[in-house]
């Protein structure tokens, strides 16, 4: 089965999804979602909300898809709790510790991985149904032939988003808005200062891209295994999410969907379909106009009445029996529940006795109501009358006790659940690791703990191996698309028989992939990590020590229990945004191409752009993170993460930490002393 899944950020977007066909409606409570900016939804609400979408055959997905810290697990397990009370489907989960709990507290309830978990090739979508997710939501950087490839090979539900805002950074991996602004994409904060004029040259609006819309491909995506179709815009106003949903039904049914009204009503300078095509191009950036602002003023009354009555979605079967000795009786189904209403007895015909299609035109007048009549079988004794005032309200009666019955919340059963105490953390030393994007720039004595190399570069420098021994780290790449699955395992085998034996894992699609072929996994500081059960969960899944999230603050880290060793970055340009399509990329193409560029603020700012071998890009920060001089307890190694440093510079650098210096050049602290919202 098929379904539309349309964004609600509050009541009227709710009634403009349910009255416009949406099947199903995803929305936030008022914490732990990545829409916290939105009106959303208090726990109370929550009940009222799901009675509302059952009782017309619309299911409902609450999100609960923002990274944790630890202070925030009570209200954390008790928002869990009110989503199980309420009857909601599913939840949408990205932090594994919020999985854990769902587990923990609530197994009867769907898990889907939301796309913040950047599951975008097959290890990723098998690692989420191996931990337990009934459905994944696929990053919206996919073409149709890899969506196409993950479904053929997976069981586990795959959902695509059809319309909307694109981020030009993968969900899962920005730290743009908090690094530059305090304000965290992934505690659902994001300040989306990437729409702001970053330019490339002459290039404006670097970092914007134009909306996706992939509706009028809603067949061929549903032919390709996809089975929910999901609308981006919790932020976005009622006619944008009927205009939405009645696009796409329309897509579904084989018409050509009404794509202009709904440009008219939101777009940046039109639509893009470059990443569902594989045509990554140029066209694709775009960013709000004048022009884009005032064309909604002529479709916004129009698109406002597809909502403005309650919709027929629920068929029904009646059965009315007429009878001149005995009570008539009207019994409504609705396939699952069944009621009865007792009337008079008929009197006998005059002229003409009721018949079933006059009985079909009075039963059909469900309007006002979430019904229709599907079907009607229709008995008579004798010659019986019923007078239209009775049949109407024997309708009218039947139709608001099912509708009661529907309307009744079943929530889910809860288990008790008591949230170990953690065990407390002793790291006897701070080792150092170096992490560099050449091999040339660790060819300095040093006693790092680990030298950490892209996959990559050690295939170009396989002098590497030998010179560094045990010591060697391949980091694999942050993004690996589909198609280039089998060939970075094959070059994950090739590098264990050369006698490498640990990789630097970003996410749990490239995790699963190193496990498979052996190796001990190390995570990044992509893994996300914000919360003590967050690393546990990542040691249960073989993981033998860990970089933190540099979104976590220094107290916090000092108070993380467990026993697996963790680590952060204490240099480097940070990695702010990893993006598939390419904002140095000119009209002609990657041909001659150096794979590095600087790409400017409003303020003149540069931040490098690096290409990884034409398959993605990372935006660096405009100035290095440096700590060495500050107070860390409770890490085991902090890395020193080279991207762009002359040798001479990485040699400094790393002496500079082995003496706790002072920085002598421009730099940041990060978020390690500040409170990220």
């Amino acid at each position: 089965m098929t379904e539309i899944l349309a964004p609600v950020g509050g009541k009227e977007q709710l009634i403009a999804a349910v009255r416009s066909g949406a099947n199903a409606v995803y929305l936030g409570a008022k914490n732990f979602n990545a829409r916290r900016n939105a009106s959303n939804f208090e726990d109370f609400e929550l009940p009222e909300i799901v009675s509302y979408c059952h009782a017309r055959n619309v299911k409902v997905h609450v999100v609960l898809n923002t990274l944790v810290m630890d202070s925030e697990i009570p209200a954390l397990i008790e928002e869990i709790k009110n989503v199980a009370a309420s009857g909601a489907d599913a939840v949408i989960v990205r932090d594994l510790a919020v999985a854990k709990l769902v587990r923990e507290i609530c197994p009867s309830i769907e898990m889907h991985a939301s796309t913040q978990m950047t599951i975008h090739d097959l290890a990723g979508a098998l690692e989420a149904e191996r931990l337990g997710f009934k459905r994944a939501v696929l990053s919206r950087e996919l073409s149709l032939d890899e969506i196409k490839y993950i479904a053929d090979r997976t069981e586990i539900e795959l959902e695509a988003f059809v319309h909307g805002a694109l981020c030009m950074c993968m969900s899962g991996c920005c730290y743009l808005s908090s690094v530059l602004g305090g304000r965290s994409g992934n505690r659902g904060l994001c300040a989306q200062p990437c729409r702001l004029d970053f330019r490339f040259g002459e290039k404006d609006h670097a970092l914007s891209l134009k909306d996706m819309s992939h509706i009028e491909y809603i067949r061929e995506l549903s032919r390709a295994g996809v089975c929910s179709f999901k609308i981006e815009g919790r932020m976005k106003r009622p006619e944008y999410v009927a205009a939405a949903v009645t696009a796409c039904r329309a897509a579904l049914a084989g018409e050509k969907p009404d794509v202009e009204s709904l440009r008219a009503v939101f777009s940046r300078q039109g639509f893009t379909d470059g990443y569902l095509t594989g045509k990554r191009t140029p066209e694709m950036f775009g960013f709000r106009s004048h022009d884009d602002v005032t064309a909604a003023d002529k479709v916004l009354k129009n698109l406002a009445n597809f909502y403005k009555d309650e919709a027929n979605l629920v068929p029904l079967k009646m059965e009315l029996s007429i009878s001149e000795t005995e009570p008539s009786i009207l019994t409504v189904s609705d396939g699952e529940n069944t009621v009865s209403v007792t009337g008079g007895i008929c009197e006998k015909a005059m002229r003409v006795p009721t018949d079933k299609a006059l009985a079909e035109r009075y039963l059909s007048k469900t309007g006002g109501t979430p019904f229709y009549l599907d079907e009607l079988e229709f008995s008579a004794e004798g010659e019986p009358v019923i007078a239209a005032g009775e049949l109407n309200e024997m309708r009218r009666k039947a139709l608001s006790n099912l509708l009661e019955i529907r309307e009744k919340a079943v929530p889910h059963p809860v288990m008790d659940f008591e949230l170990p105490k953690p065990e407390k953390h002793i790291s006897d030393k701070t080792a150092l690791r170096i992490r560099a994007e050449k091999f040339g720039q660790v060819l300095f004595e040093n006693d790092a703990e680990a030298i950490i190399l892209p996959l990559s570069e050690i295939e170009k420098h396989p002098e590497a191996i030998e010179k560094f021994g045990e010591k060697l780290f391949a980091e694999l790449p942050a993004l690996v698309f589909a198609f280039d699955e089998e060939k970075i395992r094959e070059r994950l085998f090739a590098l264990y028989k050369k006698g490498v034996r640990h990789t630097i894992c970003e996410n749990i699609c490239t995790l699963r992939l190193a496990k498979d072929c052996g190796f001990t996994v190390h995570g990044g500081h992509g893994l996300n990590i914000l919360n003590g059960l967050a690393l546990e969960e990542y040691e249960k899944l073989g993981v033998e020590d860990t970089t933190l999230s540099f979104e976590l603050s220094a107290p916090k880290i000092k108070h993380l229990g467990g026993k697996i060793k963790r680590g952060i970055l204490g240099y480097g340009y940070l990695p702010l945004m990893r993006m598939r399509a390419c904002p140095i990329k000119k009209t002609s193409g990657c041909k001659n191409c150096p794979g590095k560029g600087k790409i400017k603020d409003r303020m003149g700012k540069e931040f490098t752009y690096l290409c990884f071998e034409k398959k993605f890009g990372t935006l660096l920060n405009s100035v290095p993170l440096y700590v060495a001089d500050k107070d860390f307890s409770g890490i085991d190694f902090m890395t020193l993460y080279f991207t762009t440093e002359t040798l001479e510079n990485c040699e400094k650098i790393y002496n500079m930490f082995k003496n706790k210096a002072p920085a002598d050049f421009d730099k940041t602290n990060g978020l390690y002393f500040r409170e990220l919202l």
